[in-house]
């Protein structure tokens, strides 16, 4: 089994890398959907959020209002390690299940966007990272995701730099042009993946 860390900064289109490697036979371990799944209604990951920042987190029918969240933490640097603290745990319990359920001779692609700023690099056989400009990232998250660029660049601030994802990359995937230049790149890298777990 390889183990894989995939990481990338907020808009730099890593969930079309993951979605590309899955086409491609990676089984594909998401940190972003775990982390949701262990906040779901019923859930003591959900009971422990709401003790630590009040009913206000929830929307009419239960659920976790994530945006409301967000609006709290991204702007507070200790609400968002107190929320961390909560949810890093649980998604890293389950991601461990997971991974124990897949074949030796699987990828194993941990798409974890906080990688680099929770130090979890040396968790991996090897990190990929996928790459843009800021300008990029930030039109990206304008023009696509609808948020305001306040909105985005507080969720770029709260990630690591640009540098510093590059410093723990093994592999970096160029994600700064169209589309239609990224698959080629996903190729080559899947290849030198598999031929990495052959070893």
């Amino acid at each position: 089994m390889l183990k894989v860390g995939l990481t990338g900064g907020i808009g730099a289109g890593k969930s079309e890398v993951s979605r590309l490697l899955v086409s491609y036979g990676a089984v594909l371990i998401d940190a972003d959907r775990i982390a949701r799944e262990v906040v779901e209604p019923g859930t003591p990951g959900l009971a422990a959020v709401v003790e630590a920042f009040g009913p206000a987190v929830l929307a009419a029918d239960g659920t976790l209002d994530r945006p409301g969240l967000g609006a709290i933490v991204f702007s507070d640097p200790d609400k968002l390690a107190t929320l961390n603290r909560i949810v890093h745990p649980l998604v890293g319990a389950r991601s461990a299940e997971l991974e124990a359920a897949a074949g030796p001779d699987s990828v194993v692609i941990h798409d974890v966007p906080l990688l680099t700023e929770n130090g979890l690099a040396a968790l991996y056989d090897l990190v990929v990272v996928v790459d843009a400009a800021p300008e990029t990232q930030l039109d990206r998250l304008v023009r696509l995701r609808g948020m305001t660029p306040q909105e985005a660049h507080a969720r770029m601030a709260a990630q690591a730099d640009r540098d510093r994802r590059l410093a723990v990359a093994d592999l970096v995937i160029d994600n700064d042009g169209p589309l239609e230049d990224l698959e080629p790149q996903v190729r080559k890298v899947w290849a030198e993946l598999v031929e990495r777990a052959g070893r």
